[in-house]
């Protein structure tokens, strides 16, 4: 796929999807805890548990007043919830620590932090500091390599495929698209082409005409 053809369809998955995040938060710091509960769980259930959660828990030192045992039982329905725990207290603690209770902003002192990937960091990146990153997700991966914008497999190389392609203004809108896309439409098992905004630009569904 060529650049131009990847710009016509960041412009129409623009005019079809919202390039804001499903996930509800206020701060860095509820969008960072937000993000790492999201892990195989759907941001619908990340937003009913953080919207109990965050009423006493939603900065670092509150988080911290509950013991890993209690913060399990309250994220318990994301499911990981041990680990996932750990992660937040953890992370919380380094926050605290060594960024002087505010969560840093660069990528690269995010990925430092406990149970923070690159996925992770660059979703708090881009959306909560504005910052240009691609954050592929399960989603982002499938739909990228299954319409042609990128040929990889692996999210690393996905990224850096999507990065190359796509300008740096459109990257943190196009994640959002894309996953919204690949939740909505291009979904594992049957994607409703018919019904899909780009389908006349995918390049599966036009190597399927030409079969």
């Amino acid at each position: 796929m060529d650049k131009k053809t990847a710009a016509e369809i960041v412009r129409i998955l623009s005019e079809n999807f919202s390039d804001k995040p499903a996930l509800e938060f206020g701060t860095p710091y509820e969008l960072l805890v937000a993000v790492m509960l999201s892990a195989q769980c759907t941001d619908a259930r990340v937003n009913v548990v953080t919207r109990e959660l965050f009423k006493e828990h939603n900065t670092p030192e509150t988080m911290l007043q509950l013991t890993q045992e209690e913060l399990e039982k309250r994220i318990f329905s994301c499911g990981l919830y041990k680990t996932k725990a750990a992660h937040i207290l953890s992370a919380s603690a380094d926050i605290i620590n060594r960024f002087g209770g505010v969560v840093p902003k660069e990528k690269e002192q995010l990925e430092t932090l406990a149970g923070v990937g690159v996925k992770t960091a660059n979703v708090v990146y881009s959306v909560a500091f504005g910052g240009d990153a691609i954050a592929v997700d399960t989603h982002v991966f499938r739909v990228s390599n299954r319409i042609g914008l990128a040929d990889a497999g692996n999210v690393k190389k996905t990224e850096e495929q999507l990065m190359e392609i796509l300008d740096q203004n459109v990257w943190k809108k196009a994640h959002h698209y894309l996953i919204y896309l690949g939740r909505q439409v291009c979904k594992a098992a049957r994607p409703a082409c018919e019904t899909c905004p780009i389908a006349a630009l995918c390049e599966k569904k036009i190597r399927n005409r030409k079969k």
